[in-house]
């Protein structure tokens, strides 16, 4: 929320700068996310006085102006705007000068053989309004060459974060309440002026519908003149970002922004028959102010007569009923509408506005009649008119709610001492009323008030949060229990020995765009789609780390990056048998570029394979405590990678503890990625945990005494049977003896009968206590001629 020193300056009587104001909001919990200051934006430009105007030698439409700045010699400024005069005065932006709305910085410059030093300046130029139809025209008594940032009385604006539990200040006037309680100035009280209705209400106003509506209150005011809204109200509106419409228009948003109250006014012409506050039909349609349609529902509260709905209650207005320039009578609607039930609305609808905003959060339900009397005040200042009797429908929740409060609490909850006088004069000045025996009462406008708690941290927050000390907390002697479980543990190492391995750890969102999910889910109907997101882009939980991973490595990719190598630990999320989020910790991994780039040696770059792929999964299995010599090598990676070029690592036939390899090219051209890209994708759940009263700790390192032994052997088997099967059953002939085992040949052309290939298989022997004898080794090696036999495998000759 925007607003500007000025404005507060209207309710808080301080000389405190805007620095210092700043900082005092922060400290009392109110966050500043950033202080400007529109002097610094028109630095250079300068009230100017035209003494002259000619017409361009070279151009019908240019004219050559003589302008005083009130720095002695007049400067020559060509002008192509059409009420450009002699003796107006006007906004001279000097040469450095920058222009807001572009960035353009003024020089010195000929236009069309003309020397002109400057630019005489429109409103739209200086982000003051929209008007460009000809350069600002100053009252005669605007001084010469004073700057115009000082002679606007521009002063800063300060943009704060208000938390959603503080709707008390989504008005100016709150947080001048929170600045005055916190010593940084009065708070000034408003000034309302009941107005006496001359006439009868002439609109019968009817609640239908309490339950979204429990309050709706309005008059008309007839023969109003919808011009233009003063300067001052123009300015504040447009400092708080705002866009000036019209005077009625705009009066309703200065009481919005000003007091936190949203109110409407409609065009009471374009209404017909009684104004009723009901549920919306199924079906119907409005019109709204930010000229869309919307489709509403059962349920949804609106504002409608007998032509149909005119109002999205406490979100938007509709278009057909709104105000214009021809405007003559107008029907105010200030009311109280059911904070979930607006919220409930404007998610389904998609639709955000100010007024949700604030009605959402809780808007004072007491300040109906003030805030009717304020919005009637205004608008008679302004628009003229004359008033009717004010007509009310229902009553807001005025329930009294008082908090028993023992003062001692913000010693023993908020870790500060601050005297029984002082805790009560600070909520006394926020509005709380405590008595003798501390029955504190709450204020109206602050509906997050519900214990003792909230009256600590109140009392803190004003005190000086800064004021409470750090304290340590109690250790118990001896040594620290372990706290991080074994899953913990477990991503911990992982995390370690991916970075060791020369991986680069990334962290993407949990949340990702519904096309992304639905092309690495497993089953659409298993995605979780929030009904709020925080944007479209942002819509469906995750059902794979790699949509994170790919996004990350384009953004590299985009920008010159050769290599790629991310990983990143985290949660997929899917949707339980029993309809509920399932959390599934995961690891992945992306490879993409070059795995070596091209130098002498080697000639050309080395990109990535699917081999890379599965030394990764399998380093990092082992990490994890899977039994990474015991996994089979099988198919079925998923429809996202290469299906001749992918597979899964699996303990038993079901039980899937990652996937890996290269990428299927629809996948890529679906993240508009180029060239191979390599995947890993570790299931840590699936990975089986030690079973209950096995030993944690490593066995202590004990050389062997004896030197290995090497044995070679040669198979023929089917093409078609992996080695890693052949392997599997090889290490498994002899546990007791055989070590180690690895394929280091694989030969298929001359010798070999066709369908056939020879893997040639080096396998490591540990003798134990004594050396082995030939009779020892042939035993030994009809073991594994015998296992590779189970996997067809057959002795080469």
């Amino acid at each position: 929320m925007k607003f500007s020193l000025n404005w507060l300056k209207t309710y808080l009587d301080t000389e405190a700068s805007a620095d210092d104001i700043a900082a005092k909001l922060n400290a009392i919990g109110i966050e500043v996310e950033g202080l400007e200051d529109p002097a610094e934006t028109l630095a250079g430009f300068r009230v100017a006085h035209v003494l002259t105007a000619e017409k361009h030698k070279d151009a019908d439409k240019l004219q050559v102006l003589s302008v005083d700045t009130g720095e002695g010699e007049a400067l020559q400024v060509v002008c192509g705007a059409p009420n450009a005069r002699a003796g107006m005065k006007g906004v001279l932006g000097l040469p450095g000068a920058v222009v807001p709305t572009n960035g353009m910085k003024l020089r010195k410059s000929a236009i069309r053989g003309v020397e002109s030093n400057g630019m005489m300046c429109s409103a739209r130029e200086l982000d003051l309004g929209d008007d460009h139809a000809g350069i600002i025209e100053l009252p005669d008594d605007a001084p010469i060459g004073t700057s115009f940032a000082e002679y606007r009385a521009s002063s800063p604006v300060f943009d704060v974060a208000i938390t959603p539990n503080r709707p008390d200040c989504m008005g100016v006037y709150g947080i001048a309440r929170d600045l005055a309680a916190a010593g940084l100035g009065t708070l000034k009280p408003l000034e309302i002026n009941k107005t006496e209705g001359t006439f009868p209400c002439p609109v019968e106003i009817r609640i239908d519908e309490p339950e979204g509506c429990p309050a709706f209150f309005g008059r008309v005011i007839r023969g109003v003149k919808n011009g233009v809204s003063p300067q001052w109200m123009q300015d504040a509106l447009r400092d708080a970002g705002q866009r000036p419409i019209s005077a009625l228009v705009d009066i309703t948003n200065y009481l919005m922004l000003g007091l936190g109250r949203p109110a409407h006014v409609y065009d009471l012409a374009k209404l017909e028959g009684p104004v009723v506050a009901r549920h919306a039909k199924d079906g119907e349609q409005v019109l709204a102010l930010n000229e869309k349609s919307y489709t509403l529902e059962p349920g949804m509260t609106v504002i409608a007569d007998d032509q149909g709905v005119h109002d999205i209650a406490g979100i938007m207005g509709g278009e057909e009923s709104g105000v214009s320039e021809e405007t003559t009578d107008v029907l105010l609607e200030i009311a109280y509408f059911n904070p979930e039930a607006i919220g409930v609305t404007g998610r389904k609808l998609g639709l955000a506005s100010d007024a949700r905003t604030r009605f959402e959060r809780g808007v004072d339900p007491a300040f109906l009649d003030d805030g009717l009397d304020l919005l009637t005040q205004l608008i008679l200042e302004i628009c003229g008119g004359e008033a009717s009797d004010i007509v009310r429908a229902g009553a807001p929740p005025l329930g009294a709610r008082t908090v028993s409060f023992n003062p001692a609490l913000t010693g023993n909850l908020g870790g500060v001492d601050v005297p029984e006088a002082e805790q009560r004069a600070i909520l006394a000045k926020l509005g709380f009323m405590a008595s003798e025996d501390w029955q504190v009462g709450v204020p109206t406008w602050r509906p997050d008030i519900e214990g003792p708690a909230d009256l600590v941290e109140e009392v803190v927050r004003i005190y000086g949060l800064d004021k409470v000390q750090s304290a340590a907390l109690s250790r118990v002697e001896g040594v620290a229990r372990p706290t991080a479980t074994q899953q913990q543990k477990v991503e911990r190492r992982i995390r370690r020995a991916a970075a060791a391995r020369g991986l680069n750890e990334a962290v993407t969102w949990s949340f990702i765009p519904v096309p992304e999910a639905e092309h690495f889910a497993i089953d659409s109907q298993a995605l979780w789609l929030l009904d709020n997101p925080i944007s479209e882009d942002m819509k469906a939980m995750r059902p794979s780390l790699l949509p994170g991973l790919l996004s990350a490595a384009k953004r590299n990719m985009d920008r010159g990056a050769q290599g790629i190598r991310l990983f990143e630990v985290g949660r997929r999320y899917l949707r339980g048998a029993d309809g509920m989020s399932d959390e599934r910790p995961t690891l992945a991994v992306l490879l993409a570029g070059e795995r070596a780039p091209r130098d002498w040696a080697a000639g050309k770059s080395v990109p990535f394979d699917a081999f890379d792929a599965k030394a990764e999964a399998l380093a990092l299995l082992n990490q994890a405590g899977a039994p990474a010599d015991r996994l089979q090598v099988m198919g079925e990676a998923g429809h996202q990678f290469h299906p001749g070029q992918s597979a899964t690592l699996r303990l038993g036939p079901k039980n899937v503890l990652a996937r890996f390899g290269t990428l299927h090219p629809r996948t890529l051209e679906a993240f508009d990625i180029e060239g191979p890209v390599m995947a890993v994708e570790i299931f840590l759940d699936a990975i089986p945990g030690k079973k209950g009263g096995q030993n944690f700790a490593r066995p202590a390192y004990a050389p062997p005494t004896l030197q290995t032994v090497m044995r070679d052997f040669a198979f023929l088997v089917d093409t078609d049977v992996p080695a890693g099967d052949l392997l599997r059953s090889v290490k498994g002939a002899d546990k007791a003896n055989i070590v180690d085992a690895r394929i280091f040949d694989d030969f298929r052309g001359a010798g070999v009968p066709e369908g056939k290939k020879s893997l040639a298989v080096e396998v490591t022997l540990q003798p134990g206590e004594k050396s082995y004898t030939e009779e020892d080794l042939k035993v030994i090696s009809d073991k594994v001629v015998k296992a590779a036999a189970k996997q067809g495998a057959e002795l080469r000759g």
